[in-house]
């Protein structure tokens, strides 16, 4: 396989496109967002699922125009413009606009994420599980792709598949523990781990597959969760078709030079941006 140039878009395509179609009105709430990004698409099922009103807002985050700047200091994306404030406000940084979110939701929405309030100790483990998401699973995606040599591919397709393996281990002490969390218990409702990990999950079936030949784990309890997933309605309604991604990731799959900020920070060893 060659490195044939491929550019990342600009623009959805698919089901995620006919989203933002839907979208495009003004609102108290804008989402700058890159339609090949896996941290915007965080934000936007969070959006979805909420039922909060918003206006979709797409940005070249590699030419940082200034109103990104001006809301998101390091020029990426997701970032928030909330124009109920005089003068507008800002927020970026995903995880962050996700607690936002929930907190705005319970206010207006009265949708959530999260177990409920009175649920504490089932509210820590989800914690648990965004924790390994972001500290592990989510590098350990990024390392996988940009290895170019066999040896650092083999390992980086162990370190990923390890990751999700150990993710699994604590979707399993959830539901032992406090009955399960989010879609990994039958019947439950989307959660705030699903949305976490969603976006890298569904990169790994794709993109992972194509570049790597990434094969997902197996079993029937993941796979079962992995359906619900991927065909719950706000997070369909925020995937694009599969070439988008294929186009976008071809520059990380052979670590073109200067490919994006977390690409460099996976490079030089540093934690994500």
């Amino acid at each position: 396989m060659a490195d044939t140039g491929k550019h990342y878009h600009n623009e959805c395509t698919g089901q995620a496109l006919e989203t933002v179609r839907h979208h495009i009105a003004n609102q108290d709430i804008t989402l700058f967002a890159g339609c090949f990004c896996p941290f915007v698409q965080r934000v936007w099922v969070t959006l979805e699922h909420l039922d909060i009103p918003y206006k979709y807002h797409e940005v070249d985050p590699y030419k940082k125009p200034k109103e990104l700047i001006d809301l998101s200091p390091k020029g990426l994306v997701p970032a928030l413009r909330l124009d109920n404030y005089s003068p507008p406000r800002a927020l970026n940084e995903s995880t962050v606009i996700m607690d936002f979110l929930e907190d705005f939701a319970a206010t207006s929405t009265e949708r959530s994420l999260l177990p409920p309030v009175s649920d504490p100790y089932a509210r820590a483990l989800v914690r648990l599980q965004a924790d390994h998401i972001n500290r592990t699973v989510v590098p350990a995606f990024y390392r996988y792709l940009q290895a170019q040599d066999t040896s650092a591919q083999i390992a980086g397709g162990k370190e990923f598949g390890d990751a999700i393996e150990a993710l699994v281990v604590l979707f399993e002490r959830a539901e032992r523990e406090v009955g399960g969390t989010g879609l990994w218990k039958e019947g439950g409702e989307l959660g705030w781990a699903d949305v976490m990990v969603g976006p890298w999950i569904f990169r790994a079936t794709n993109v992972l597959k194509h570049y790597r030949g990434f094969e997902m784990l197996e079993g029937e309890k993941f796979r079962a969760w992995l359906k619900r997933l991927f065909e719950h309605p706000a997070f369909k309604r925020t995937c694009s078709s599969e070439a988008l991604y294929m186009d976008s990731y071809e520059r990380y799959a052979f670590n073109r030079p200067n490919t994006s900020q977390v690409a460099n920070a996976i490079n030089s060893g540093r934690s994500l941006p």
